[in-house]
């Protein structure tokens, strides 16, 4: 994976309340790659994409940028994405584990937590935080211990099976998932990282007591960093949006950065701006004012 650096964070309470008001937060610059994560950042809270972010994205594809879509989905929750963006373009899924083809809906290279780190993570948390619970995923299905608490798109989504301990650990996965009923999910992360840090990237981006784990190093940043390596395309260039923990490397590397108003406070700490929420079409006020329609 390509090596990245974070950019320091330059927040002022003042900047970010600016930002609220759309072009007042728009540098005088035209991005050549727009990263956006998606629940909580462009999906609403009733699951959907609004049309008015539909054709945001869709005008800054016709200005000739590129739109990515950064996200912590495995591909299997892609598909109403695709959908909704008509098959276009490439998605980071997994928190940076997989690259996806939104076109044909086929992964296209992955990043694996080998099998024998799977088993001293699970041990190591079992011993540290013994009510934990665990699943693994792969670049096309998941396996869970039966005692895992399925959330409702897991619940819904096919390709997913109980297993056994040794099974669980059997083999590579592109995500390790820690849950754990009731727990603070900001302490989880910070238990994790304690007991795991050192042999995997530990990150959470939902309200539950959930953890997600990569391999270490794979982050939405490294991720990104090598897609516009390939691309030719700076740092500088990329204008990226988020608004959970998972996103802040992703929201560290970019040039520009903007957090959402409902977003985590460690983000909204982080970000060069803020825009109005996931609910209020916070990033299409973003797009529409780095790309206003021909007069």
């Amino acid at each position: 994976m390509s090596d990245f650096t974070p950019r320091p964070a330059n927040p002022s309470p003042d900047t970010r309340k600016a930002a609220r008001t759309g072009p007042a937060g728009v540098p005088g610059f035209t991005p050549r790659l727009i990263a956006t994560d998606l629940d909580g950042t462009i999906v609403r809270s009733d699951g959907t994409v609004s049309p008015r972010t539909v054709a945001a994205l869709a005008r800054v594809e016709r200005a000739g940028a590129t739109v990515i879509m950064v996200t912590g989905r495995p591909p299997r929750w892609m598909r109403e994405i695709a959908t909704a963006v008509g098959h276009r373009g490439i998605a980071i899924c997994a928190n940076g584990a997989v690259l996806f083809d939104l076109h044909t809906e086929r992964v296209l290279r992955s990043y694996m937590i080998e099998p024998e780190v799977i088993a001293q993570v699970v041990e190591r948390l079992r011993a540290a935080l013994p009510e934990v619970r665990f699943a693994v995923e792969y670049p096309n299905g998941f396996v869970f211990e039966a005692r895992y608490n399925l959330g409702r798109w897991d619940a819904e989504a096919l390709g997913g099976r109980p297993v056994d301990d040794e099974t669980l650990v059997s083999k590579g996965g592109t995500k390790l998932l820690a849950f754990h009923d009731g727990a603070d999910p900001d302490s989880l992360a910070e238990q994790a990282v304690k007991a795991v840090g050192d042999l995997v990237t530990v990150t959470h981006s939902t309200g539950r007591g959930l953890v997600e784990m990569s391999a270490q190093g794979i982050t939405k940043a490294s991720a990104l960093a090598e897609y516009c390596l390939e691309q030719g395309i700076t740092s500088a260039e990329v204008v990226a949006f988020g608004d959970m923990p998972n996103d802040l490397p992703m929201l560290t590397w970019a040039g520009t950065s903007y957090g959402v108003a409902n977003a985590h406070p460690n983000v909204l700490a982080t970000v060069t701006y803020t825009t109005e929420s996931n609910n209020d079409d916070g990033v299409a006020q973003v797009l529409e004012a780095f790309f206003p329609q021909p007069a």
